[in-house]
C-alpha cells in the first residue's frame, strides 16, 4: 500500500476538493514556499471556484494569489501574517469578504476546537515517506520545525503532503505521522530554504536601535525576571537580537542559567543555548539555516506545535511560563495598545502572529522600537488598528526614553531608581510631535477589508478600504 499520487492534480481530485471549499497551508519556508502558489494555480486551472485560503501566513511570494483573488478562485482569507504586496490590494478592496485576521495561537486554537474548519490542509513537508510520515528537519528545502502544521494535519478532513524529498518507509524521527494523512505528493522542488530569512537576522549596529536595545536590557535587569529559570522570547530583527546580546552579557556576568528560550529562533539564540545560558529552545518556526542545522541535531532544540506553543484553548502553552518577551510596534497609542497589521497611513502589512499571544502570557511585555519612523511618530492618540490590547503590555522602549504602563507601578519605581528615563507615554509623544510634527489624521472609512480577531476569537477591531 502507499498513499503516493503522481501529481497535484491527482492530489486535488483524490481528496474531492470542490467550489467552495478551505483549503489550508503552513509557511514555514516564507518568503522561499512554492507550495501555495504551485496548488492555487493547479486549481485554477482544474476550473475550481469560490474557495477559502487559511494560510498560517501570507508573504510576498504569495502575489500571485492577488490574480486568483480576482478571478474569484479565491473568495476568502484567513491569516495570521500578510506582507505588503498582498496587503496592499487587500487594503485596497480586492477582495469582496473580509480577511480574518488571527494570532498564531488563536490559529491553532480555533481549529483545535472547530471554530475554523479546513476541508484540505496541504502540507509543504521537506522530508516525507510513501505513507505521509513527514519532518521539516531533513532534505533540501529543509526548514527546522513544522509548528504551524501540526493542526492543519490534526484538524483537516483530507490531507494532502507534498514533498521534494521521498525517503523509504518508515521515516525516522517523524514530526507529524501518517495517521493524519491522506495523499502524499512528490514535487520537483517545495521551496527554498535561503529564503526563510527575512530581512536581517543579524545584530544592528545602528546607534539607535543599539540604544533601544540597552535601555530594553536594563528594563529586564531591573525587572526582577533576570534570574536563575529566566525564561525569554525575541524576535529576528536587529534590535530585538541586540537585546538578546545584552542579555546575554549580563547573564554571563551574574552566572544566571536559564530554562527555555523561544520565539522566531535565529542562529544567536542557539548560540546561547549552546553556550549553557538557556537549558532548552521551544521552537515553533525556524528563522535561518542555524537553527534548522540546531533542530535536527541538537536534542535539547525542541519543536512544538502551534497549540502547544500558544492556544488559549489548551489546557496550558508555554507562552503561560514565560518572564520576558520582546516585541515590536508599527504604532503605539496613549492607552498602550500596539499596531502590528497596518503602516501609519492605514495600508496591511504585517500581523499579530505570537504578538498578542506573548504579550497576554508573559510577565514582562517589553515593545521596542524607535520614536520616530519614516518621519513619523511611533505613538499616536489612537492606533490605527489594535492588534494588541494595551492591558497586556508593561514598558514601551524608545532611544528617547521608557514608558512603563501605569498598572505596573513597582515597575516604573524600581526603572527610577536605576536611574533609567522613564517618561510619561504622552510626554513621549509630545516630543515625536515636536522633532516630527503633528502627523496628518488618516481615516479610512471605507467597508471593513479585516476583522482581527483577539487570541480567543472575539473580534477587537477592523482594518477598513483605503480610498
Amino acid at each position: 500500500m502507499s498513499k503516493l499520487v503522481g501529481s497535484v492534480r491527482e492530489a486535488v481530485q483524490a481528496v474531492g476538493l470542490t467550489d467552495g471549499m478551505t483549503i489550508s497551508f503552513h509557511h514555514h519556508l516564507r518568503n522561499g514556499d512554492y507550495v501555495l502558489n504551485m496548488v492555487l494555480a493547479e486549481i485554477a486551472g482544474m476550473g475550481l471556484k469560490d474557495l477559502n485560503v487559511n494560510a498560517s501566513s501570507i508573504f510576498d511570494v504569495h502575489e500571485p494569489i492577488i490574480e486568483h483573488i480576482k478571478k474569484k478562485v479565491v473568495t476568502g482569507l484567513e491569516v495570521n501574517y500578510m506582507g505588503g504586496k498582498v496587503g496592499r490590494a487587500i487594503s485596497e478592496g480586492i477582495l469582496e469578504k473580509p480577511v480574518i485576521f488571527r494570532s498564531h495561537g488563536g490559529r491553532a486554537g480555533d481549529m483545535d476546537r472547530g471554530a475554523a474548519k479546513v476541508d484540505v490542509a496541504f502540507i509543504a513537508a521537506p522530508c516525507a515517506d510513501d505513507m505521509g510520515n513527514m519532518s521539516g528537519k531533513y532534505g533540501p528545502s529543509a526548514c527546522g520545525s513544522l509548528g504551524y502544521a501540526f493542526s492543519d494535519a490534526m484538524c483537516a478532513k483530507k490531507v494532502v503532503v507534498i514533498t521534494d524529498h521521498l525517503v523509504p518507509y518508515p521515516l525516522l524521527d517523524c514530526s507529524i505521522p501518517e495517521g493524519y494523512v491522506d495523499v502524499v505528493v512528490q514535487v520537483d522542488k517545495i521551496g527554498d530554504a535561503s529564503r526563510i530569512v527575512s530581512g536581517t537576522t543579524k545584530i544592528t549596529r545602528d546607534p539607535v536601535g543599539l540604544r533601544i536595545a540597552y535601555l530594553a536590557s536594563q528594563v529586564v535587569k531591573h525587572s526582577g525576571y533576570l534570574k536563575d529559570g529566566f525564561s525569554f522570547q525575541t524576535g529576528a530583527g536587529g534590535a530585538s537580537l541586540a537585546v538578546a546580546k545584552y542579555v546575554e552579557e549580563m547573564m554571563e556576568k551574574e552566572g544566571i542559567k536559564g530554562s527555555f528560550c523561544m520565539g522566531g529562533i535565529t542562529g544567536y539564540l542557539v548560540s546561547m543555548m549552546e553556550k549553557g545560558y538557556f537549558e532548552t529552545i521551544l521552537d515553533v518556526q525556524c528563522f535561518d539555516l542555524a537553527a534548522i542545522a540546531s533542530i535536527r541535531d541538537n536534542k535539547n532544540h525542541q519543536e512544538i506545535s502551534a497549540t502547544r506553543y500558544a492556544s488559549p484553548a489548551a489546557k496550558s502553552c508555554a507562552v503561560d511560563s514565560l518572564d520576558v518577551v520582546i516585541l515590536g510596534a508599527t504604532q503605539v497609542d496613549t492607552d498602550f495598545n500596539v499596531n502590528v497589521h497596518t503602516d501609519s497611513n492605514g495600508y496591511i502589512m504585517g500581523g499579530s502572529g505570537g504578538h498578542c499571544d506573548t504579550a497576554k502570557g508573559a510577565k514582562l511585555a517589553i515593545v521596542v522600537a524607535p520614536l520616530i519612523r519614516a518621519r513619523l511618530p511611533l505613538i499616536v492618540d489612537q492606533v490605527l488598528c489594535k492588534s494588541t490590547p494595551g492591558e497586556t503590555i508593561d514598558v514601551i522602549v524608545t532611544q528617547r526614553g521608557i514608558a512603563v504602563n501605569p498598572k505596573n507601578q513597582k515597575l516604573k519605581e524600581a526603572l527610577i531608581a536605576a536611574h533609567l528615563p522613564v517618561k510619561d507615554i504622552r510626554e513621549l509623544k509630545r516630543m515625536a510631535e515636536e522633532i516630527a510634527g503633528v502627523p496628518k489624521a488618516v481615516t479610512c472609512t471605507g467597508r471593513v477589508v479585516a476583522n482581527v480577531l483577539y487570541r480567543d476569537g472575539t473580534l477587537m477591531d477592523t482594518i477598513r478600504k483605503k480610498a
